[in-house]
């Protein structure tokens, strides 16, 4: 009879789990903030002073401090992303209705005040940059996280811990590594004899049993016990897979479609910091006695977020569970499918903005000269209001999807997955 090997069964062990995840991610975030302090406040780390209209470049120092400061924070961001939206969810109890109706609230709350924080930085945080130094405008957001990982320790007895079920990539190749050498093995008729550990517990740590689908028959090959594997004293992971194993990997193979698509709404969302903001350097940019610089319209993206997360919590969401009769109103991918179609209304408007100012622009002979087209920036306000609002629907729907549907141990590697989306749009 095959025994659990003691190496499948402690592979846990060496898998940083979710809470430890944040913790060093956000260390090491918060000590690129403090580089970046350091390289805007101490005169050494600084560039030399221009002198009149000629700037001296800057030295290998100045550079290599303030660029080690920018990848620290770019390497603690990927590690906290994919982790603490994740992390929060599993503190809500699925089996208790209450709790669970917070848990579908809890992702746009979430996405709230992520963009109250990215309003706040890019409204007050900028102007003190501005008025007061560069210094000064790192040093507050460096504080504020110093502040938000004390909290987060603090509160550390009070957590729920899901434990870590080791590496979501490794389980993957091994799936695909135990198949391929059975791939001319029949299956059997009765599924049941496919390779599962006796009791109710998975074998994957922190993750509960899954059910034996037909879909993707090849895979399941993954969990054919062979003779070879009758006669061993042991199970090696990379040679017989369970069932639960082989299904992990078919949920991701069916979350590929709605990935894939996604990467579509976050090209048009990207255009909030490209297109959209050549577009409006082209624009008559004063408005009243203020002249309008193109990319702080962005701002007007964040407070469409703002808007709409309430609106949509407390007023779409009990108006559509009248006529659906679903616990959230709408199924994470009909919110995905409205933020598609709104994203589409964004790039309508931004094109009829575009051939408005085109014909603007041949009226008065400016196609080919460098001038501002005697049309006011503001028209660019409903294309970023409206990819605010598909955001609204698409990310918060796309994050919800890919926790609820994830697999127990890999939640936190499906919003990494997710998240990935977001890079692929943006080189699109």
């Amino acid at each position: 009879m095959l025994s659990h090997s003691p190496h499948w069964s402690h592979l846990s062990r060496f898998s940083l789990g979710k809470y430890s995840t944040i913790a060093v991610s956000s260390s090491i975030y918060f000590t690129g903030l403090a580089i970046l302090t350091l390289s805007a406040s101490v005169p050494q780390l600084q560039p030399p002073a221009c002198s009149g209209t000629a700037c001296p470049e800057a030295g290998l120092l100045q550079y290599g401090v303030f660029f080690i400061g920018l990848y620290m924070i770019a390497l603690g961001t990927g590690g906290i992303k994919p982790c603490v939206s994740s992390f929060r969810a599993d503190q809500f109890d699925d089996t208790d209705p209450a709790e669970r109706a917070k848990k579908g609230s809890y992702f746009k709350w979430f996405y709230f005040c992520i963009n109250m924080g990215s309003f706040m930085s890019g409204t007050i945080i900028v102007w003190i940059q501005d008025n007061s130094g560069w210094g000064i405008g790192f040093a507050i957001p460096t504080i504020s996280m110093a502040l938000a990982i004390a909290s987060f320790f603090a509160a550390s007895d009070m957590y729920r811990f899901q434990k870590p079920g080791g590496s979501p990539l490794k389980r993957v190749c091994q799936v695909v590594v135990a198949a391929f050498p059975k791939r001319h093995a029949e299956l059997p008729n009765d599924m049941s004899l496919l390779y599962e550990v006796d009791g109710q517990t998975s074998a994957i740590e922190g993750s509960r049993k899954l059910v034996h689908t037909n879909e993707l028959g090849f895979l399941n090959r993954a969990a054919i016990v062979s003779s070879t594997d009758l006669k061993s004293a042991s199970t090696d992971p990379w040679k017989l897979c369970t069932v639960t194993q082989v299904e992990e990997l078919k949920i991701l193979i069916r979350m590929f479609p709605i990935w894939a698509t996604t990467i579509i709404f976050f090209a048009v969302y990207a255009q909030n910091s490209s297109l959209f903001v050549e577009q409006g350097m082209v624009l008559d940019k004063q408005v009243g006695s203020f002249n309008t610089p193109p990319a702080s319209l962005s701002t007007f993206n964040v407070i469409s977020v703002i808007i709409w997360v309430p609106l949509y919590d407390r007023i779409l969401v009990p108006m559509a569970r009248k006529f659906t009769g679903r616990e959230k109103g709408f199924s994470e991918l009909q919110r995905m499918g409205i933020g598609l179609v709104l994203s589409i209304l964004a790039m309508v408007s931004a094109a009829l903005v575009e051939l408005k100012r085109l014909e603007i622009a041949r009226s008065k002979g400016l196609i080919h000269e460098k001038a501002d087209v005697p049309m006011s920036i503001l028209w660019q306000i409903p294309q970023y209001f409206l990819v605010g609002a598909a955001e609204v629907f698409t990310v918060i729907g796309q994050l919800e999807l890919f926790y609820d549907q994830g697999p127990d141990a890999m939640r936190s590697f499906c919003s990494a997955f997710a998240f990935l989306t977001g890079s692929m749009g943006s080189y699109g």
